[in-house]
């Protein structure tokens, strides 16, 4: 990717994977689908179902050959996030609740201002944490060992 590219990055999305959207340019304009995969680097996602494109596979070691429809991915400006109340596509905006934590609101003309909700599946990890402490993890009584002295600022070693 050359650098002007790299400058057109989207740095704040407004799309997540797993967000009901609609497409709003393109041969599916006007149906919905959900999120399957957001590919940042590219500034592209990947809806569900949509934008069905042919692909043909040479066959290989292991795998069988064809001709495959898989979906394409779609520039993010070509999706919105449908209003969860009133069902039409509409701009993300986000507040702050009395509570002080941050929440997705729907903007634009026709909007209810609304609350969306985050995507329940941005909670699974897609890749799951070690459960077995490998052999980088520092061993728990060193850890808890007291190297710092606030009263005096030194180290223990130079106490």
């Amino acid at each position: 990717m050359g650098w002007k590219a790299a400058e057109k990055l989207i740095r704040h999305w407004k799309v997540l994977r797993g967000d009901n959207v609609m497409i709003i340019r393109g041969k599916d304009k006007g149906d919905t689908g959900i999120i399957k995969r957001v590919i940042r680097s590219q500034n592209r996602v990947i809806v569900e179902g949509k934008n069905l494109v042919k692909k043909h596979i040479k066959q290989g070691q292991g795998h069988e050959g064809g001709i495959f429809t898989v979906e394409a991915p779609l520039h993010a400006s070509n999706v919105q996030v449908v209003d969860p109340v009133t069902g039409r596509a509409c701009k993300v905006g986000v507040r702050y609740l009395e509570d002080g934590t941050k929440v997705r609101v729907s903007r634009g003309i026709g909007a209810s201002g609304s609350i969306i909700p985050r995507p329940e599946i941005l909670k699974i990890r897609t890749t799951p944490r070690p459960t077995v402490a490998g052999p980088k993890d520092t061993p728990m009584n060193v850890a808890l060992e007291k190297t710092y002295d606030a009263k005096t600022g030194k180290g223990m070693a130079e106490l």
